[in-house]
């Protein structure tokens, strides 16, 4: 199984610094040149790997972290993205919702990533928190999962436990997916939510 994060910003950093604390191999990619950025790569982890777009996205799993409005150019690289698992790690905060089709907006992500399976996860905690060590007083902190997917939910899931998190699953994208989704100019409930689970 292969990953890679497409985006570098704060959040892409906090997600390759949790790869490289279990030292497990990651791509990391943006539209720039990779050796504009493969020194911040390696300075995080020997197996934090700077890629281009092009060579990254042939990873299996995809975390996606960039801006919401940058996804439909990473989603062209590519004419299918069958047998991809992307994670939506983007906040469509202050997008009007009928520009969305009055859809959540993981669904309207999912529409530009043809072939995928889909999870949103990992986009509720602030750069600040994702990039701490997720074992927290004896707990493991908690990243929430929604899919319309269960077995993308379950990889996931799987994965987020492999990087130290305690996932928790939210059902699907138009239900449990909205607490963690940004509608217009209000965050969803559990967005920002720093929760640490004690019994796993």
């Amino acid at each position: 199984m292969s990953y890679a994060i497409i985006g570098f910003g704060n959040i892409g950093k906090a997600l390759a610094k949790a790869f490289a604390r279990k030292g497990i191999e990651v791509s990391v990619a943006t539209t720039r040149d990779p050796g504009s950025f493969a020194a911040d790569a390696a300075a995080i982890g020997p197996k934090v790997i700077a890629k281009t777009l092009a060579d990254a996205v042939t990873a299996d799993i995809i975390f996606l972290a960039v801006r919401f409005e940058s996804h439909p150019d990473v989603a062209t690289v590519l004419p299918t993205w069958q047998g991809k698992t992307i994670i939506d790690v983007t906040n469509a905060y202050g997008v009007p919702p009928e520009k969305l089709g009055g859809q959540p907006s993981s669904k309207f992500v999912a529409q530009a990533f043809t072939g995928a399976r889909l999870v949103k996860g990992f986009n509720h905690l602030v750069a600040a928190t994702l990039d701490q060590d997720p074992a927290v007083h004896g707990g493991r902190r908690v990243v929430f999962l929604a899919s319309d997917d269960d077995g993308a939910a379950d990889e996931i899931g799987a994965l987020a436990e492999k990087l130290g998190f305690s996932p928790i699953k939210l059902g699907g994208l138009s239900d449990g997916g909205l607490l963690v989704q940004a509608r217009g100019n209000s965050w969803g409930r559990l967005i920002f939510k720093d929760l640490v689970n004690f019994n796993g």
